[in-house]
């Protein structure tokens, strides 16, 4: 495999898949995520919202290679955003049954598909829970989870100590203008990272932040 983009076959399942994140912003993703396997090499990568496996799809590229883990870690119910009467949701990932979003069989069949079922771990849980019962250094974690306040700030207090010195934090959806989206990511995460004095900032593509823990 190259070390210079995705596998192409896995490339365009990505985009294929149901998601929010775009190609420019999942190549920087897979980049950083090279790069961070890299730094710390054998620690486990980790990302908080999978949704249906887009930007998992990037990640599990890497973890192949780097031959380590890459964790999934989301409740499959959706966010804030994603329920009905709100901007993003989507009718076709509801289960009738109990009325409820589920995204997980979209995801499994994203990471089976794109043949990252070896490297991939789905934890279907709450964040701020399996978060409390976390405790393995992280070369990257990605955060791309719900978008309120307050779970974006869970996802802050709760994940970020996890990421090795040396490692990568990646969040998505950080816009410091109110007119291009909304505040949570950069308020509650990317603001707070920087100003901890513990990240600095590596990289900025599109909404996606990369910083590097440096403390």
């Amino acid at each position: 495999m190259s070390d210079v983009a995705i596998d192409a076959r896995r490339r365009a399942l990505a985009l294929a898949t149901r998601g929010f994140m775009p190609a420019v912003e999942g190549d920087a993703l897979w980049a950083a995520a090279l790069e961070a396997t890299a730094a710390v090499p054998a620690a486990p990568m980790l990302e908080v919202g999978s949704y249906c496996g887009r930007s998992t799809i990037w990640l599990g590229d890497v973890a192949e290679r780097r031959d380590v883990v890459l964790f999934a870690v989301d409740h499959h119910r959706g966010s804030e955003e994603n329920q009905a009467g709100w901007e993003h949701h989507d009718d076709t990932v509801v289960d009738d049954r109990v009325g409820m979003m589920d995204t997980l069989p979209f995801f499994r069949a994203a990471i089976h598909d794109a043949g990252v079922e070896g490297c991939v771990v789905a934890i279907v849980g709450r964040s701020p829970v399996v978060a409390a019962n976390w405790n393995t250094p992280l070369s990257l974690l990605f955060i791309d989870g719900g978008h309120g306040e307050l779970p974006a700030r869970q996802d802050y207090t709760g994940w970020t100590p996890h990421v090795a010195v040396g490692g990568t934090l990646a969040i998505h959806d950080v816009f410091p203008d109110p007119a291009d989206g909304g505040r949570p990511p950069y308020e509650q995460i990317f603001r707070p990272a920087l100003e901890s004095g513990r990240f600095e900032l590596r990289s900025s593509t599109g909404s996606l932040r990369v910083l590097t823990r440096v403390g």
